[in-house]
């Protein structure tokens, strides 16, 4: 099982990226998929999650309206589009599959797979 996020880099404020996460070795296509970031010295945090259809996509407040998750499952990859980014955004971003269903107001903390994050730094 490997899955694996890409696409970091440093930005300033008010900046663009666009977070990738592959999967193998396992039924991507039956799994939900969140993205989540711990930031140095903080705890690991829920950012958005979608299930495996793409459906009932999660976004936790304090990116709402700014970061858009999406997949492409004839790709096997999942998007994390984060735009307007702000210093506190910045942290390692990692991506996580599991069986649990998502919908807009609930996304759990526990995922089966996990995978090498990608690190984002958000600065002028």
């Amino acid at each position: 099982v490997q899955l694996q996020a890409s696409g970091g880099g440093s930005v300033q404020p008010g900046g663009s990226l666009r977070l990738s996460c592959t999967a193998s070795g396992f039924p991507w296509d039956d799994y939900a998929i969140g993205w989540f970031r711990q930031a140095p010295g903080s705890e690991r945090e829920r950012v958005s999650c979608t299930n495996y259809d793409g459906t009932g996509t999660y976004y936790e407040d304090s990116v709402k309206g700014r970061f858009t998750m999406s997949r492409d499952n004839n790709k096997g990859t999942v998007y994390l589009q984060m735009n307007g980014l702000k210093p506190e955004d910045t942290a390692v971003y990692y991506c996580a599959a599991g069986l649990a269903a998502i919908s807009t107001t609930y996304c759990p903390t526990h995922m089966e797979y996990w995978g090498k994050g990608t690190l984002v730094t958000v600065s002028s």
